[in-house]
């Protein structure tokens, strides 16, 4: 067996992480939000947004008067990220009175718990806020640990159960979150008062105790215990038969996936408004993909409800053997999977949806997580995070069956459980609750000179709009500076850089090799890497025109054709813009290296229109003029150069530029960008082999 499969080893006992000296002195609130981020930093204790927990204490309203309140979770909210403004207040005694209810519809119950808060501008409150209610303890927790959801996914789980905790931990048979769950939980403590916790099947664990250090070390101490019953019934068994196939290198791996990743990314595009892959190499991912029984167990189902939204009910497992097969099959058997897996996604939406869930449309069809053999997994997203919180779900999900299946076998939610949680209102709310998509979500851009002047400002404004960007340059350090500026403005992954020499084919080949890598395929490449050069025909040298060529022809020509390489294999039409100049259509001394380069590339642009057309590839270009602000080209000699052609002085130079437009204007970096976005955008959908002048209005570059 592998190192790598040698990684599914079961689940190891969490050790605590008190510190009695950080918890002192704090108040009942900032004691609950330090608990939960405990919790919440150990992923196999608390999946990423799932999990809840409380506090109860008596506090003064907003008149003076003491009420009994109950700090919970908010909906929506990360326990390892959660701050006091998380947590919603309710009145205790307003809660109570519904344990004596037969029953409670969820949409009755929200409106319930929204006029019982304390504020009426906080979150609202957790779907389990109810648990939380009816459970005596001051202190409660509820986690979905990998140890207890293994323990209780297994037909041996409830006799392992009672082994490792007797009359200690009370076991509640599957239900759905929700009123009828938390009354059930609070009749089963009343009959079992010396109950310590409560174990959910296929879902999680309920502990509580007198103090946040009480509740906590509930947790790490039923879930170590469940640990260790795993450990006993499954030694020797993990590892869900070991190796089937063999586990591919790290450079072999790439390569294959560079030139098979765009086949899966298009394939999900097909019913997607919008796709991130993300790429899961790590060695239990690895091993995973690789074992002998993840085909037959990952079709099971997904382990805990708190994984549905992100993960679907199954992955796509993928027909894959990388000793005898390559990138072409692995393309084409991501084609038929994600076909296969769409097919059988649209019928599981029709024979499961009954009047609760038949207001809500079928999601896109295609996977979130997918299993290839010796590669690994590979999990999409709407954006980047998404396509992370898919993956960090999905090792969850297989520790959880790796651990269940050695120890009697893995069993998940019903397919019509499973539904009923996919497509409950409850969190479905959730969803809607994110803020509205740019119209370049779930797009992927490449822009070619994005360090500085116009790239950097075409970066900007697609990212503004939603896309996700590699930013490509000469100038590795400045590329950098722009990504790690975008993220900061657009959150986490939404940019890359990629150091490139536009001149150089193999360098252009490895930036369009990482950007797949990166995000799985390419929807948009700008290319706008530039130089300029300025002197009479009698002294340009040689080499001065060909290095005009080079970046200008050549560096256009080359990212063009690495792009369309992808974009033909996405098989979703796609958008290529180019930088041109004003001087690609208007003749002008001292400059015929420049203005020759630059019309060679607005030429280029016309003929790939022509090619790429019937692929939906779309191919145009913008013209700016006198974009001095920012520009790199403009700080070298060229300034110089040209404001001497014109007889006028550097300090004048702007000012002859703008005075020379019809509009009167100065042409900025963001300027030129808004006509690049709007090309690379759904506004220019039926735009090809077109110029747009942003140049304030020069005459003689009117394209007619």
């Amino acid at each position: 067996m592998s190192s790598a499969v040698g990684a599914l080893q079961g689940i190891p006992a969490p050790v605590s992480r008190w510190d009695e000296s950080a918890a002192a002195g704090l108040s009942v609130l900032d004691g609950l939000v330090r608990r939960s981020n405990l919790l919440g930093a150990d992923r196999a204790l608390a999946n990423v947004g799932g999990g809840n927990t409380s506090a109860k204490e008596t506090v003064r309203d907003h008149v003076g008067r003491e009420v009994r309140a109950l700090w919970v979770k908010g909906s929506g909210t990360d326990l390892a990220t959660i701050t006091a403004a998380g947590f919603p207040g309710l009145r205790l005694d307003e809660l109570l009175p519904l344990r004596e209810r037969d029953e409670m519809a969820d949409a009755e119950m929200v409106d319930y718990l929204l006029r019982s808060a304390l504020r009426p501008d906080q979150p609202r409150p957790s779907i389990e806020t109810l648990l939380h209610a009816f459970v005596p303890a001051a202190h409660v927790d509820h986690t979905h640990p990998d140890a207890v959801i293994a323990l209780t996914s297994t037909p041996e789980g409830r006799r392992l159960a009672e082994e490792a905790f007797g009359e200690e931990a009370v076991w509640l048979d599957y239900q759905r979150p929700g009123f009828d769950m938390s009354r059930r939980i609070a009749l089963l403590l009343e009959e079992q008062p010396g109950a310590r916790a409560v174990l959910l099947e296929k879902h999680g664990l309920v502990t509580w105790g007198a103090s946040g250090y009480e509740s906590y070390e509930a947790t790490i101490e039923f879930v170590a215990r469940a640990a260790h019953a795993l450990e006993r019934r499954g030694a020797g068994r993990f590892g869900l038969g070991g190796r089937k196939v063999a586990e591919l290198g790290e450079s072999d791996a790439c390569a294959l996936l560079v030139r098979s990743l765009p086949a899966l990314r298009g394939s999900l595009l097909a019913d997607a408004d919008g796709v991130v892959l993300e790429v899961d190499r790590n060695p239990r991912a690895v091993a995973f993909a690789s074992s002998v029984r993840a085909p037959e167990v990952s079709q099971v189902g997904a382990p805990c409800p708190d994984h549905l939204i992100n993960t679907k009910h199954k992955p796509l497992a993928v027909s894959f053997d990388p000793d005898a097969d390559g990138a072409d099959e692995l393309a084409a058997a991501f084609r038929a999977g994600v076909d296969g897996y769409a097919e059988w996604y649209r019928e599981y939406y029709r024979r499961n949806l009954d009047d609760e869930t038949g207001q809500f449309p079928i999601d896109p069809a295609g996977p979130r997580v997918t299993l290839v053999p010796g590669v690994g997994i590979v999990t999409s997203g709407a954006d980047a995070a998404k396509a992370r919180t898919a993956r960090d779900l999905y090792h969850r999900a297989i520790a959880v069956q790796d651990a269940a299946d050695a120890v009697g076998g893995f069993r998940s939610l019903s397919e019509s459980e499973a539904f009923a949680i996919e497509y409950w209102p409850l969190e479905r709310y959730k969803l809607a609750q994110a803020p509205p998509r740019g119209e370049l979500a779930g797009r992927v851009a490449l822009v070619t000179g994005g360090a500085s002047g116009i790239g950097r400002a075409a970066a900007r404004a697609l990212g503004e709009r939603g896309a996700h960007v590699v930013i490509a340059d000469l100038n590795e350090s400045g590329a950098n500076e722009v990504a790690d500026e975008l993220v900061a403005a657009n959150g986490w992954r939404r940019a890359a850089a990629v150091p490139v020499d536009v001149t150089d084919e193999e360098a252009v080949r490895r930036m369009v090799a990482a950007t797949v890598l990166e995000y799985g395929g390419l929807d948009i490449l700008v290319a706008s890497a530039g130089l300029a050069s300025s002197a009479p025909v009698t002294e340009t040298s040689l080499a001065v025109w060909e290095q005009n060529f080079a970046v200008l022809a050549r560096g256009y020509f080359l990212a063009a054709r690495e792009a369309f390489r992808v974009l033909i294999e996405q098989g979703r039409g796609g958008s290529v813009v180019f930088v041109g100049s004003k001087n690609a259509l208007v003749a002008g001394a001292n400059a015929a290296a420049y203005s020759s380069a630059k019309a060679a590339s607005l030429h280029l642009a016309r003929c790939l229109a022509e090619e790429g057309g019937p692929h939906g590839i779309r191919v145009n270009t913008v013209n700016p003029d006198a974009v001095i602000q920012d520009s790199g080209i403009w700080s070298s000699d060229w300034k110089a150069e040209r404001a001497s052609t014109y007889g006028v002085t550097e300090e004048d130079l702007q000012s002859f530029y703008r005075e020379r437009t019809k509009l009167g204007v100065d042409v900025r970096p963001e300027d030129v960008a808004e006509a690049i976005a709007f090309f690379a955008g759904p506004r220019s959908n039926k735009s090809t082999g077109n110029v747009v002048n942003v140049d304030g209005g020069v005459t003689a570059a009117y394209p007619r």
